[in-house]
């Protein structure tokens, strides 16, 4: 199996911005049936302040905010980020959204205990090794409060398209210029390390369709 290639990965950046910079409607408006789902999770716990990692162009970031959570989101990408704001003004929703651009390979830049929750949407299956997600996972869990709930979307190897395109290591892949890291249920049981697994869930979106697993995780109280 081919090791990834670290100078292929970080050149990812750069694509996403490119792309939501020209393709202001890349994802849709609406917001996902996975953001829906959580949002309904995340009331049962009494979760405010929620963490959300990759907004894309804030379709799910709007939603969390219209339904009374507050969300700080962090993206690397500026387009992303100006478009999340433009967003979240139009909505009448400012006020419950904060942003930062960051690199989700790097530490998170929150203290321990600051989120009610963590929400994302395909961001674990963007071009990162599995050495710099179960890092992420660790870093999620410092940040969240005792109690709180990490919920996030991946592709996975039921997919379409799984195997096809380039193969950049691990269960990465690249096609027409994106890069996607498939997950099988061990990778899954991997990541949860340090955590409470509550549920893995697998589901279909978009035309393709895309398969998905959506991940409930609890950091422990004790």
């Amino acid at each position: 199996m081919p090791r990834p290639d670290q100078a292929v990965l970080d050149a990812q950046s750069q694509h996403w911005a490119a792309v939501l910079g020209t393709r202001p409607e890349m994802f849709g408006a609406a917001a996902s049936d996975a953001a829906r789902k959580t949002a309904d999770d995340l009331k049962t716990t009494g979760a405010r302040r929620v963490l959300e990692l990759g907004g894309g162009q804030g379709r799910d970031t709007i939603f969390f905010a219209a339904q009374g959570f507050d969300v700080h989101v962090l993206d690397y990408s500026a387009p992303g980020i100006e478009a999340i704001l433009r967003a979240a003004a139009r909505a009448g929703v400012g006020e419950r959204v904060t942003t930062e651009e960051h690199d989700v390979r790097r530490p998170l830049p929150s203290a321990e205990a600051s989120f009610d929750a963590c929400y994302s949407h395909m961001l674990f299956c963007m071009a990162l090794t599995s050495a710099e997600l179960a890092a992420l996972s660790a870093e999620i869990l410092r940040v969240l409060r005792p109690g709180g709930l990490c919920i996030y979307t991946v592709r996975n190897t039921s997919d379409p398209d799984f195997g096809r395109g380039v193969h950049r290591g691990e269960g990465l892949y690249e096609n027409q210029g994106f890069i996607v890291h498939f997950f099988d249920r061990a990778k899954v049981e991997l990541l949860a390390s340090g955590w409470d697994l509550l549920g893995l869930e697998e589901f279909e979106e978009g035309k393709l369709p895309r398969r998905l697993y959506r991940v409930i995780m609890r950091k422990p109280v004790s």
